[in-house]
Formats: structure tokens, sequence, C-alpha cells
């Protein structure tokens, strides 16, 4: 079976927002001391005070919500469901021959970030966070991985994308 550059293309974006994540975790549960309830943590400054960088393990999903479930409802939503929806979201990406590649990469970008996150649950337990933004307070995030930044940024190109598309249809 010979795989098209479409599919290819697919793939690749797939593996390498995976692999970027994966090695970029690794690094951190390597080399940065991780917070726990007792001890604090490294923070190392990035950035001045505005990008840092910290080791903290996440039980639950985006900002650790869903890490006080009972284990069994957290299996369902945070592995199973996850699983279940990005199968669909791979079907429908490789089904879909209509969608242009900025599409193709916003979805691949959300499908990448959503199986290493699902991965480092099924492996570790928890998910390897580590990036963390402070603008003043003007903008301010959550502690966050590269996986997390895929699915952000995969998200927003879609959003901007149908904006747009939207705009056009209306002139």
């Amino acid at each position: 079976m010979k795989l098209s550059k479409r599919s290819i293309y697919i793939i690749l974006v797939i593996v390498l927002t995976i692999a970027v994540d994966q090695i970029s975790k690794a690094l951190v549960r390597t080399n940065v001391d991780a917070r726990t309830e007792i001890h604090p943590g490294e923070r190392i400054s990035l950035i001045g005070d505005a990008f840092l960088m910290m080791n903290v393990e996440n039980a639950g999903a985006f900002l650790g919500m869903g890490s006080d479930l009972n284990p069994t409802l957290r299996i369902i939503l945070l592995l199973i469901l996850p699983i279940v929806v990005l199968g669909f979201v791979v079907r429908y990406i490789f089904r879909d021959k209509s969608l242009d590649n900025l599409s193709l990469f916003a979805f691949a970008s959300i499908i990448g970030g959503g199986f290493a996150n699902v991965y480092d649950r099924v492996v570790y337990g928890s998910v390897t966070d580590f990036l963390f933004i402070d603008l003043g307070g003007v903008f301010k995030t959550g502690i966050f991985n590269m996986a997390d930044l895929s699915v952000t940024t995969g998200i927003i190109i879609l959003a901007i994308s149908s904006f747009k598309k939207k705009k056009t249809s209306e002139s």
C-alpha cells in the first residue's frame, strides 16, 4: 500500500508533535526537580519572571481538572474518552479530502498533542507539565507542556480558519 503525500504529511505532523513533546518531557523529568506537596520544586527562569520552567506532575486534565475524580471516572474521562475522540478525528482527517493543508496541520497537531498526553497518563499515571507564562498579570497561563501547546495552537488555527471561511462566504 502506497501512502499519498497527504497521508505522509498528516502522519509526519502527528509523529513530530509527539516526538517534540515526549523529548521535552523526558528532558524535564531528568533535569528539573519535581514539585511535590512537601518540596516546592525547582523554578528555572527562561525569560525573567515572565517565562518559567518547572516540573509538575498533573494527575488531571487541563489545569489539573479531574485529578480528584475517583479512579474509574478518571480512566473513563481522561483515557478512554480522549482515545475514542482522537480516533474519530484521525478517521475524519484521513477521509475528508476537502481539508486544506492548514486545517490538516491543525487537526494533526491536536491529535499528536492529545495522544502524547494520553501516553503519559498510561505510562506514568500523570502528565508532565513544565512551562509557565506570566506577563505581569496581563496574561497568565497555568503550567503546560508542548502537547498542550500543540492542541491549543491547532484549535486556534481551526477557529481562525473557520472565521475566515465564514467571512469569505458572507462577502
